[in-house]
């Protein structure tokens, strides 16, 4: 049982650090990073940059980007003289093809960015949406045109606006025919970015804008929920293997305390075979019972029996002579290597040292001997011999009745050979 709890206690932490380091791998995992401009990402997207100004409109404005790759230097000049004039860099998508396409965006929930401009400005963050039933595609005025506004000025700041949570302007809804409540929108179909100005933009001022590290933030839950399921299965794996390996354990538990336990019922039956008096003299069993019970101590001696016993130490003596033909000394031993004699028939994974000691001989060498002349061989030899013995239910049920043939008389001799395990022929005793 001891061993079957170390095995859980190791098997338990090695699966909670497991599961803790699967968790903090999937959740850091979870948090995606795409880089638009250079900057701290997982790759950088395709895109290209076509300036946008309000030319059709019969506006003057004028816009020229300069991308070198790492940033979005803009040099533009909202120039008034109409009812809406407007500046902007639009960075379209590009699909595997190298042509403008719709992006999915709706991992990501948040746009980061470093802003400078001058001078002081407030410029505007669009990202066009198609919407299902109502955007033509080739009409960008179609497109609902969510947007966010940041102030920059020529100290440079750290940008980071909410991709769910921007603005639709009144004017779509008007040309789309849809009541102002319809607020909620979905990033599913994005042709392109646009940073570009406001009304409170300065008017015929040359301005120079510069973005960079332009990054979407987002979450990817798969990088939770697969771990985690993971995680749960592994765990409830765990918990039927412990229930098995629980179960297993317990029954080799009381296995080994009925083998443990095999000997003294044995010779209580062999104490009750005996040609004892009519009313079981207790003494007798007594003393039986505290050899059968105790053979395994390698300090057992007379003078422990007598006080398990109860009884003078002549008493031991006398019944074990006169009832088994025995000293003390010599049933002791007698005791001790049936035993061993079915140990080495049961447990071939067993050395004959652990045997020996497991029967009371601390010597493995005093041992060795006195089974070679109790059975002839030695110990090893003995249980070569198993080879040719009967199959395996045969010799465990053999060997539970082993000690009824300990019974000697006056009269007899030889002691019986290890019931059909072994070649080997015993001394006499």
């Amino acid at each position: 049982m001891h061993a079957f709890q170390r095995r859980a206690l190791l098997a338990f932490v090695g699966l909670l650090m497991a599961s803790v380091l699967i968790g903090l791998a999937g959740y850091r995992r979870s948090f995606l990073e795409v880089a638009l401009l250079s900057g701290p990402g997982e790759g950088q997207a395709a895109w290209h940059v076509r300036p946008g100004v309000d030319a059709s409109a019969g506006g003057a404005s004028s816009m020229r980007v300069l991308d070198d790759g790492r940033r979005l230097r803009m040099a533009l000049n909202v120039a008034s003289g109409t009812a809406y004039p407007y500046a902007e860099a639009n960075l379209f998508f590009l699909g595997p093809d190298g042509e403008p396409a719709h992006a999915d965006l709706t991992r990501f929930a948040s746009v980061s960015f470093v802003a400078t401009c001058a001078p002081q400005n407030t410029l505007s963050l669009v990202a066009p949406t198609f919407e299902e039933g109502l955007s033509r595609r080739g009409d960008p005025a179609s497109y609902r045109a969510p947007s966010s506004f940041f102030s920059c000025s020529e100290q440079g700041s750290r940008v980071e606006l909410d991709l769910t949570r921007m603005e639709t302007p009144q004017w779509w809804f008007a040309h789309a025919g849809l009541p102002l409540s319809r607020q909620s929108y979905r990033l599913d179909q994005v042709p392109k970015l646009a940073i570009g100005s406001t009304f409170q933009t300065p008017r015929d001022v040359p301005l120079v804008v510069d973005v960079s590290s332009l990054t979407l933030h987002g979450r990817d839950l798969r990088w939770i929920v697969v771990p985690a399921a993971l995680v749960l299965l592994a765990w409830a794996g765990f918990g039927l293997w412990l229930f098995r390996a629980h179960a297993r354990a317990l029954r080799r538990e009381l296995q080994d305390k009925l083998q443990k336990d095999l000997p003294i019922v044995a010779y209580q039956q062999l104490s009750l075979e005996l040609a004892l008096e009519p009313r079981r003299d207790r003494e007798k069993a007594a003393i039986l019972q505290a050899m059968a019970s105790r053979y395994a101590e390698a300090d057992l001696d007379l003078e422990a029996v007598v006080q398990a016993a109860a009884v003078n130490r002549n008493k031991v003596n006398e019944i074990l002579k006169a009832e088994l033909g025995f000293t003390f000394t010599g049933y002791l031993n007698k005791l001790r290597l049936t035993e061993a004699a079915r140990l080495l028939a049961e447990k071939g994974s067993a050395t004959v040292a652990e045997i020996a000691y497991t029967v009371g001989y601390n010597n493995a060498s005093y041992f060795n001997k006195l089974f070679r002349q109790e059975y002839g061989c030695t110990p090893k030899a003995f249980r070569a011999s198993l080879t040719g013995a009967p199959d395996a239910a045969q010799q465990a049920e053999t060997s539970g009745t082993i000690a009824s043939t300990i019974r000697m008389d006056h009269a007899v001799r030889a002691s019986p050979t290890y019931a059909g395990t072994s070649s080997c022929s015993p001394s006499e005793s």
